[in-house]
């Protein structure tokens, strides 16, 4: 597969935030976006979810299946984690199992594993409305497992994770492009992938 970006251009607030940008990433690879704040970094990936309208440009994913549209192969982690407060752990996970992985793939963990790799398997009944930050960003990161889609665009996917939960991701990540899979991700801080190619955004201004 092959993300393919060509003169995307996003307006926001009557400001071009994106102005003809272009690059594109490979299956197997990952990208770091990077640049200070309101550099485009977040306006880049909620594009790319299909959050956010286009004001010129192109965007697709070459070969993934023809009548699937670029946001439906991909996973999107924003800074709200997208998970309901009063399920629990498993019950969020169990809802968005069955919501995103309605196709069979080897690759779709089970919660119970998914919640293994990101060590949170001893909170599994509680309700997500009573871990702590960092596990409830866990949490979100286990959605991710779940339900395989090959594209994932993370915007700061280590906010609240301590040093053993990073390396932790870190190796979900890796495994995922071990898998075929693709990773945007903005990010002040290093991921720990060190084969990542880089897209430095402009200054604010």
């Amino acid at each position: 597969m092959r993300l393919c970006v060509e003169n995307l251009s996003v307006s926001r607030g009557g400001r071009m935030v994106l102005d003809r940008l272009s690059f594109s990433l490979s299956s197997g690879r990952a990208l770091v976006v990077t640049g200070p704040n309101g550099a485009g970094k977040s306006t880049l990936l909620r594009a790319l979810a299909g959050l956010l309208p286009r004001a010129g440009g192109s965007v697709g994913l070459a070969g993934g299946p023809p009548e699937a549209e670029l946001p439906q192969q991909a996973h999107y982690l924003a800074h709200s984690d997208g998970m309901k407060a009063a399920l629990t752990v498993e019950e969020n996970l169990d809802f968005w199992s069955a919501y995103l992985a309605q196709t069979p793939d080897q690759r779709n963990r089970t919660v119970e594993a998914a919640l293994g790799v990101v060590g949170l398997s001893h909170v599994v009944s509680a309700p997500l409305g009573v871990l702590s930050a960092g596990q409830k960003r866990r949490a979100a990161l286990a959605r991710l497992l779940v339900a395989f889609r090959p594209l994932w665009l993370l915007d700061e996917p280590l906010t609240a994770l301590d040093r053993a939960s990073r390396d932790k991701f870190a190796a979900a990540m890796r495994e995922h492009c071990a898998q075929g899979g693709l990773i945007v991700a903005a990010t002040h801080e290093p991921l720990g992938l060190e084969e990542a190619k880089e897209l430095a955004l402009g200054s604010a201004g």
